[in-house]
């Protein structure tokens, strides 16, 4: 979606547009349980038989009588479930580019065998959502009980179809998102003991401790974390975002904007874009913002040190949370921090 748009966005699609960074069966019951209280493996025997149920980001438990196959989610979400071996039926949100190759989001979704229901912010289609029969949707959070790219003119048409689950993309770090997607794999029926999954997880954890290191060794670097539309450049707060803070805990340095009242960024026009100093800048790699070779003929971004510098790396500004998709993010940043001169 463009940022010219983005005076008529609600704060939910100004972060979809890139800044920050989205009818029969009735509603399962919800309330509190004890199943938020089970690990990983005792979520993954219970949805062997008998009841299925999942406690949520909302604090909401979503029980059904079996563990739901028709699974409908956010396409990022989709991702991440894939990657521990569960398959959803549809997905919404950003998920094929206008050339017809997979999002940037789609991760390894075979986006020919799911059923896209909307491809751009406020975009779902509520009849072919229905004619699914949906056991379950899925998807993210970024703001208290604000469904990832379910549109709020449909929202109750949509959930009155179906249970759903929301997991946090925010306000926490990101091994706790991590664990809570993976929690709920393994709840739908995945092997939390898989050696892919085992392997994956190994990997992350070697590359935070390679960024970890990083940091220390070149602890002068300032990054700043960025996303480009044509008239603005936005400069985002690492703490509200689950990856950025989990690189803070890890000993990143990061640019600290004045962020608008919405908390997640500050808009700044493309006269302005030498505000902050920075050696580093990770530019949003979603396909609603501009990319670096499209921002080329603007003089002021050509001036930043950085810029000048090559020193450039992109930001998976909604990450697949996946153990999987993770560990190259750590990797691509600490590499860009190892090799990084302080040119601020």
């Amino acid at each position: 979606m463009p940022f010219s748009r983005a005076s008529h966005l609600s704060r939910r699609g100004l972060l979809a547009a890139g800044g920050a960074l989205g009818l029969g069966a009735a509603l399962a019951a919800c309330g509190d349980g004890d199943d938020d209280k089970k690990t990983g493996d005792e979520q993954q025997a219970a949805s062997k038989s008998g009841p299925w149920s999942f406690k949520d980001d909302r604090g909401k438990t979503v029980q059904t009588k079996s563990t739901p196959k028709t699974i409908v989610a956010f396409t990022g979400t989709a991702a991440a479930l894939h990657d521990y071996g569960v398959e959803v039926k549809a997905v919404f949100g950003p998920t094929k580019t206008k050339d017809g190759k997979p999002d940037v989001q789609a991760g390894d979704l075979d986006i020919n065998k799911v059923e896209i229901l909307g491809n751009v912010w406020g975009e779902f289609s509520v009849e072919k959502y229905a004619a699914l029969a949906p056991e379950l949707l899925v998807t993210d959070m970024w703001e208290k009980d604000a469904l990832w790219y379910v549109p709020d003119n449909s929202k109750d048409k949509i959930l009155k179809l179906a249970p759903s689950v929301a997991l946090w993309a925010a306000q926490l770090s990101m091994p706790a998102a991590l664990q809570r997607r993976a929690d709920l794999a393994a709840s739908l029926g995945a092997d939390l003991k898989a050696a892919k999954v085992t392997e994956a997880k190994a990997r992350f954890e070697k590359a935070a401790a390679r960024l970890k290191a990083a940091t220390k060794a070149n602890p002068n670097v300032t990054v700043m974390i960025g996303s480009a539309s044509a008239d603005l450049f936005y400069v985002s707060a690492p703490k509200t975002s689950a990856d950025t803070a989990y690189f803070q805990e890890l000993g990143v340095k990061f640019v600290e904007p004045k962020v608008n009242a919405q908390g997640f960024f500050e808009e700044l026009s493309w006269e302005n874009v030498g505000k902050y100093k920075a050696d580093v800048i990770m530019m949003d790699n979603r396909s609603t913002a501009l990319q670096p070779d499209a921002l080329k003929s603007k003089p002021t971004w050509a001036g930043l040190p950085a810029v000048k510098a090559g020193q450039i790396t992109p930001r998976t500004t909604e990450p697949i949370y996946s153990y999987a998709k993770c560990a190259p993010i750590l990797e691509t940043l600490a590499q860009a921090i190892e090799t990084a001169k302080k040119v601020a």
